[in-house]
C-alpha cells in the first residue's frame, strides 16, 4: 500500500499535521485510541494552549529553533479552530485555556479535520520495520495479527517522548533519528515533582501553599504542594524543567506576603499571643508545626525584637532544600531534549540531510512551560511540517 505521507503517533502533533499535509496521508499509533495524551490532560478538560505562548515559554539547546513555527500558526489560531467547532472554553490561571466540557471534544475536533482532510487513521497498529528506499519509505507494520507493507515519500514521526510510559510512551522516534543519522540531546523528565528520599514532607502531604521556588536559573510563583513522596504543584514543575540532580533549590514560603509588618502590627496589638499562633493566621497550621523544628519561633509575639522578626523572616522566604531525584517518567508530563533542532529545519521541521523524514512535537528538542505551551507547540510543529509537505506536493 502507497500512500504520500505516513504519520507515526496520533497524538496532537501528529493529528494535526495530518490535518494539513494533503495527499494520501495516513497516521499509525499503536495505542487503542487516538489523542489519549489529550484526553488525560487538564484534569480531562486539556489545557489546549496559553494566551502568552511565545518562543520565552520554551527550552531548547537553540531557543530560536521554535519561533518559526509558532509565529506561523499561533495560540490565536487554534482558539480560531477551536470556536468554528463550537468549543466553548474558559481561561484559568497565567493565560492557560480549558474545555468548558470534555478534553474528548479537542480529539474529536482533530479527528473531524483529519477525515475533512481525507486522512487515514490506524490504531492498535504497531511498526515492525522501517528502511529509507531511492522514493523514501517502506515500512512492515502489523495491524490486527497480520503484517502489511507499506510505502511512503514522506515519513513523519510524531511519537512523543518518554513521559508516561503506562500511557503506552517509547522512544521510538528517538531510535528512528538514530537510524538515519540524526543526533539527540540529552532527554530527561521534565514537568516532574521533586522526591526526597528521607521522606521528610509525608507529614505534610496535601498542604498546598503560594510560593516562589528558584534556583541559580530561575524562578516560579505559583503553588506548591507537600507530597508523601516530596514536593509537586505548578511551581515544582515548572523549576524541574530547569533543575539537575545534586542542585539545591530555595523556596520563599511568603513571595507577596508583607509578614514582617503584620507581625510588627499585631505584636502591639495583642502581643500576649504566641508567634506560631499568629504565623498560622498567614500560613497552614500543619505547615508551621512542621517549621517549628526548622526555624525558632518560641514565645509570644511580645518577645519578638525587630531583628528577631527579621531573621524569621528570611528563613521563610529563602528556605534552602535539596532533591533526591524526580519522580521521573512515570509522572513527568513532557520529555526535555529529543532530536537536535540543528538537524532539523526549523521552517518545515524537514531533517536536513534525510529528505522526506520530518519530526515535531515532544521527539523534538524543543520543550515548553506548564501551562498548555507543550500543546501549543505540537499545533505549531505539526502545522509547519504539514503545510511543508502539501506545498513540497
Amino acid at each position: 500500500m502507497t500512500y504520500d505521507t505516513i504519520i507515526l503517533g496520533a497524538g496532537a502533533a501528529g493529528l494535526m499535521c495530518a490535518a494539513h499535509c494533503g495527499g494520501r496521508a495516513l497516521v499509525i499509533d499503536h495505542a487503542k485510541a487516538a489523542g489519549e495524551k489529550i484526553r488525560i490532560s487538564g484534569g480531562g478538560r486539556c489545557n489546549f494552549t496559553n494566551m502568552y505562548a511565545g518562543p520565552g515559554n520554551f527550552l531548547s539547546q537553540n531557543p530560536h529553533f521554535c519561533k518559526s513555527a509558532l509565529a506561523r500558526y499561533t495560540q490565536w489560531d487554534f482558539i480560531d479552530l477551536v470556536g468554528r467547532h463550537g468549543i466553548a472554553w474558559h481561561e484559568k490561571t497565567l493565560g492557560q485555556l480549558f474545555c468548558d466540557g470534555s478534553s474528548k471534544q479537542i480529539i474529536q475536533m482533530l479527528l473531524t479535520e483529519i477525515d475533512r482532510a481525507g486522512a487515514e487513521l490506524w490504531v492498535q497498529t504497531s511498526v515492525q520495520d522501517l528502511r529509507k528506499t531511492e522514493s523514501g519509505f517502506a515500512l512492515e507494520v502489523e495491524r490486527e495479527g497480520q503484517r502489511i507493507s507499506l510505502t511512503c515519500a514522506n515519513l513523519v514521526l510524531a511519537t512523543g517522548g518518554k513521559s508516561i510510559p503506562k500511557m503506552g510512551a517509547t522512544g521510538l522516534a528517538y531510535d528512528i533519528a538514530r537510524q538515519f543519522g540524526l543526533t539527540l540531546t540529552e532527554t530527561r523528565a521534565a514537568l516532574v515533582p521533586f522526591t526526597f528520599s528521607d521522606g521528610k514532607f509525608k507529614d505534610l502531604s496535601g498542604v498546598s501553599v503560594p510560593a516562589r521556588l528558584s534556583n541559580d536559573r530561575t524562578s516560579f510563583d505559583e503553588a506548591l504542594l507537600f507530597t508523601h513522596r516530596g514536593l509537586s504543584g505548578p511551581s515544582v514543575l515548572q523549576l524541574s524543567s530547569y533543575w539537575r540532580e545534586g542542585e539545591a533549590i530555595r523556596v520563599n514560603l511568603i513571595p507577596d506576603l508583607p509578614l514582617f509588618d503584620l507581625l510588627r502590627d499585631q505584636r502591639q496589638a495583642g502581643g500576649r499571643k504566641a508567634l506560631a499562633t499568629e504565623l498560622s493566621r498567614h500560613l497552614p497550621a500543619r505547615l508551621v508545626d512542621f517549621l517549628r523544628h526548622y526555624i525558632p519561633m518560641q514565645g509570644n509575639l511580645a518577645d519578638q525584637s525587630d531583628a528577631a522578626l527579621t531573621e524569621l523572616i528570611a528563613a521563610l522566604s529563602d528556605w534552602p532544600l535539596t532533591p533526591s531525584g524526580t519522580e521521573g517518567y512515570r509522572t513527568a508530563e513532557v520529555t526535555l531534549g529529543g532530536i537536535d533542532t540543528d538537524d532539523l529545519s526549523s521552517k518545515t521541521m524537514e531533517a536536513r540531510d534525510v529528505p522526506g523524514l520530518y519530526a515535531i512535537g515532544e521527539a523534538v528538542d524543543v520543550t515548553g512551560w506548564l501551562g498548555g505551551y507543550n500543546f501549543q507547540w505540537a499545533w505549531s510543529s505539526g502545522h509547519a511540517a504539514g503545510v511543508a509537505i502539501a506545498t513540497k506536493a
